[in-house]
């Protein structure tokens, strides 16, 4: 046997058929993805400014676009079907919620996350049927 001759690769006989190719991501998936990571990263920014030198005032928004869309769109991206309709709405909610009122100091930097969310989510619903 030299060293450039061919190998054999076929698999042996019984053992089962190769393993097929993985299954494509559905369409939302990019776009729930990209909500994940936006609003992580403005919400990152959201807790910054909260406990920064010159502190915005703190309100019940700003509070809530410290702790919740993250989480949120993690559970959009990554849980089950009826479990990440139910979370796109909420989170889609507390995104508008959260910026109307805390548009001035924070609220515009979850804007590019809450279209995110809009988009994937609408793909989502459109998946379902």
């Amino acid at each position: 046997m030299t060293a450039n001759a061919p190998v054999d690769v076929s698999p042996a006989a019984g053992t089962g058929p190769l393993p097929s190719a993985a299954v494509p991501a559905p369409p939302s998936w990019p776009w729930r993805r990209a909500a994940l990571l936006l609003s992580g990263a403005a919400q990152l920014i959201t807790i910054s400014a909260l406990v920064g030198v010159d502190p915005p005032p703190v309100t019940w928004s700003s509070v809530l676009l410290a702790i919740a869309p993250a989480p949120l769109a993690a559970v959009a991206a990554f849980a089950p079907a009826p479990v990440n309709r139910l979370a796109v709405v909420v989170g889609v909610l507390v995104l508008v919620a959260g910026i109307a009122r805390a548009w001035p100091h924070t609220g515009l930097f979850f804007v590019p996350a809450l279209v995110a969310l809009c988009v994937g989510g609408a793909k989502l619903w459109r998946e379902r049927s």
